[in-house]
């Protein structure tokens, strides 16, 4: 069984910074790509950003510059460090990784990200 547990969403104004985290526990075996997605209200859930195992990364056009994603393999942990917030980016961010021993992708539970004006 394997488990995603997010953390670092809130509030923050517009400007600001967080930072996300999403940390895999359990049988993992293996991680290929990781990736982080987000949800408005009303709209349909869209891709934010990815990695692979080897460090190549894809951003949205309405991050890029602003939002970086990484990994820490050792730790099975995917971050979006997310600068310059605007408040379209508010939304609630779900984490996704591939597990190909299970066949399978897993999402974590979503965190909160609010950015006001």
């Amino acid at each position: 069984q394997v488990q995603l547990v997010e953390s670092g969403g809130g509030l923050v104004q517009a400007g600001g910074s967080l930072r996300l985290s999403c940390a895999a526990s359990g049988s993992i075996f293996s991680i290929t790509s990781m990736g982080w997605y987000r949800q408005a209200p009303g709209k349909q859930r869209e891709l934010v950003a990815t990695i692979t195992s080897t460090g190549n990364t894809n951003y949205a056009d309405s991050v890029k510059g602003r939002f970086t994603i990484s990994r820490d393999n050792a730790k099975n942990t995917v971050y979006l460090q997310m600068n310059s917030l605007k408040p379209e980016d508010t939304a609630v961010y779900y984490c996704n990784i591939d597990l190909p021993y299970y066949s399978s992708s897993l999402w974590g539970q979503g965190t909160q990200v609010t950015v006001s004006s």
